[in-house]
């Protein structure tokens, strides 16, 4: 398989949850509708565990959970990391963080932009008021991440293709 055209990191601090939760729908998506786009998720601090809710949405969805794991941003800054497209913060603590510099082909930073979503971990309830915390996370997620697949990542400019995931950010 070819390198993909664009590669995307979803950071939150722990990356226990939400990001976990947008890496399995990004490459869900991806993989579905056959598109060149690669999802990585870190955070960080990490947490060392993905939180077994997050896991449990995403098999629910029919999303092979093997493989997931907790791990820090600092491996997408090695020489041989993958070159990174857009970097999307899902958690307010991480988007207010400095960022490490991260690896683009293109020779500039990748974009960045903030997307915004509560901690489904802490919802009230108890487990079943996490699972559908989780569930309406990943649902709520898997809409954005919807409309960044559907723009044509190949064809746009850098300052478009900001102003759509900005846009996208605030739908």
């Amino acid at each position: 398989m070819s390198e993909p055209v664009c590669n995307v990191l979803v950071l939150c601090t722990h990356n226990s949850a939400r990001s976990v939760l947008a890496e399995g729908m990004l490459n869900h998506w991806a993989r579905k509708l056959g598109r060149s786009v690669q999802g990585f998720s870190a955070g960080s601090a990490p947490s060392g565990r993905v939180n077994p809710f997050a896991l449990e949405a995403l098999d629910r969805a029919g999303i092979d959970i093997r493989g997931y794991r907790s791990k820090s941003w600092d491996e997408f800054t090695a020489s041989d990391a993958p070159s990174l497209s857009i970097v999307i913060t899902v958690c307010d603590s991480a988007a207010a963080e400095t960022c490490p510099v991260f690896v683009s082909g293109r020779g500039e930073p990748p974009i960045k932009v903030h997307w915004s979503y509560p901690d489904p971990s802490n919802a009230a309830g108890g487990d079943d008021g996490k699972r559908r915390a989780f569930e309406l996370t990943r649902q709520a997620i898997g809409y954005r991440l919807l409309q960044l697949l559907a723009l044509p990542l190949e064809a746009m400019d850098r300052a478009g293709l900001e102003a759509a995931l900005a846009a996208i950010g605030r739908s």
